[in-house]
């Protein structure tokens, strides 16, 4: 098997630090160009043009960064990283979603709609020019903050993102807010839980990953 890989893309960050968490290796061909944009011979064989995607012996294609950990977490359950019983495991997911739909995207929509080499880039993807609109940054903006709060306010009870124990929930949130400080946008002062989990989280050698 091997792993198609943007290095410097932040969701396949969250893969590798999942994947170091776990202490699985995967052979990695890198697809994104120095143009910021995948390589076409990449978007030729897998047209969804996302990454990372897992190309298993067989040949079977998965993409799509929570797909390729089940997957892993079907082989490998320890240490169980998206949860370890049915209660757990609905937690860490319902988290985890929230962490990409509220951060991740924000985040997304954010940089998208400001970076220079995104123009007419709107969308992952999707090569239908899509034009940047200010009134998306501000909306993305907004976004972030309710992200910022809604994560504070569960840290303040809980050590971790989803409880008490490291999961994906946690690698997702980390990508997120990292993903936001291309645009400037960093966890409010006022934020101090937030601020203490990131800390930590960021200590782990996986987050280097």
């Amino acid at each position: 098997m091997k792993l198609y890989d943007w290095h410097i893309a932040p969701n396949p960050r969250r893969l590798h630090i999942y994947l170091s968490e776990k202490g699985i290796q995967v052979p990695l061909e890198e697809v994104g160009g120095d143009d910021l944009k995948l390589k076409p011979a990449y978007i030729t064989q897998y047209p969804h043009a996302m990454v990372p995607m897992l190309e298993l012996d067989d040949g079977t294609c998965i993409g799509e960064v929570m797909a390729i950990c089940r997957y892993f977490e079907e082989l490998n359950p320890n240490p169980p990283l998206m949860g370890a019983d049915a209660k757990d495991k609905a937690i860490v997911e319902m988290w985890e979603k929230r962490a990409n739909e509220e951060g991740m995207l924000a985040a997304s929509e954010l940089f998208r709609n400001t970076h220079p080499a995104f123009a007419n880039r709107g969308l992952p993807g999707s090569a239908e020019p899509i034009e940047q609109h200010p009134f998306l940054v501000d909306r993305a903006k907004a976004r972030l903050g309710r992200f910022y709060r809604k994560f504070d306010a569960q840290l303040a009870v809980n050590e971790f993102v989803a409880g008490e124990r490291y999961s994906v929930a946690d690698a997702t949130t980390l990508c997120a807010i990292d993903f936001a400080k291309w645009t400037d946008s960093d966890i409010p002062a006022e934020c101090k839980h937030l601020r203490r989990w990131y800390e930590a989280v960021s200590a782990r050698p996986s987050a280097k990953a």
